[in-house]
């Protein structure tokens, strides 16, 4: 058995910052950096990024609802069109953030109420796995172990990870 240690990262804005970026890059082996969508700036996270690849930790897009004033905590009901083209923006913005940055995104991992919405609610984990399969199906889907989204990604040919709190 592996055990791999994730944190949320590049969630700052501007002057603004949240958590402590670099100190967290040196402990865990798989960042969950922000897409713009809950949190984070291109600048901010363009240095997280460059981070990342200095100390080789796995890079993964941590797609969120379009939420930055309740930071990705709100749920939302969007359609599956509109979820499925957010997952596309955010994933594509992050590669190519992580390819300026000497990296790649070799992950997804929803945020907050996205993360804990898709573990029950077929339709927006459907949507959400429509987006990752469109974006880059060699993407891993990161999501709660024991979730029914789990399946149905692996049903749709996604490789996953199954995370634990």
């Amino acid at each position: 058995m592996q055990i791999d240690l994730n944190s949320d990262l590049g969630e700052g804005y501007g002057a603004w910052s949240m958590g402590d970026d670099a100190a967290m890059l040196d402990i865990v082996s798989s960042a969950n950096v922000a897409c713009g969508f809950h949190a984070g700036d291109p600048r901010g996270l363009l240095e997280t990024l460059r981070q990342a690849a200095a100390r080789g930790v796995a890079v993964g897009a941590h797609v969120s609802y379009p939420d930055r004033v309740g930071f990705g905590r709100r749920a939302m009901d969007a359609t599956s069109d509109e979820l499925t083209a957010d997952v596309i923006y955010q994933i594509g913005a992050l590669q190519g953030l992580a390819r300026a940055a000497g990296t790649q995104v070799t992950y997804v991992k929803p945020h907050g109420a996205l993360y804990n919405t898709i573990a029950d609610d077929a339709r927006q984990a459907d949507a959400v796995i429509a987006g990752v399969l469109a974006a880059d199906p060699a993407l891993v889907l990161m999501g709660l172990a024991g979730a029914p989204v789990l399946e149905r990604a692996r049903a749709a040919g996604l490789r996953l990870v199954a995370e634990a709190f």
